[in-house]
């Protein structure tokens, strides 16, 4: 069963830094791409960024682009999204997936608060 589990949200001031994880089970995590989504309050689920299996591209939103960074380490199955330089834009629950197989997979969500 494939499963992707997110954590390291919580609340930050303006300008402080987060760094979130995604865990992946249930598949080959090597193989395949993770990427990276967050939906803000009231707003649109919108991509923040991908890196593929290996050796590891990356891409990043503009958005974000300079703050945040994509890695990943195979050995622990784990996918971590750096965010530094966080404003209040920021704000929003940060979900992993994966296409494994042709279907679409996510995580549960973890909150990130940026505020005063």
């Amino acid at each position: 069963q494939v499963q992707l589990v997110e954590s390291g949200g919580g609340l930050v001031q303006p300008g402080g830094s987060l760094r979130l994880s995604c865990i992946g089970s249930g598949f080959t995590f090597s193989d395949y791409a993770i990427n990276w989504f967050r939906q803000p309050p009231g707003e649109e689920r919108e991509w923040v960024a991908t890196i593929s299996s290996v050796p590891g591209s990356t891409a990043i939103a503009d958005t974000v682009k300079g703050r945040f960074t994509i890695s990943r380490d195979n050995a622990k199955n784990t996918v971590y999204l750096q965010m530094i330089d966080l404003n209040t834009e920021d704000t929003a629950v940060y979900y992993c997936s994966a296409r494994v197989r042709r279907h679409d997979y996510w995580g549960q969500g973890t909150q990130v608060t940026v505020s005063s």
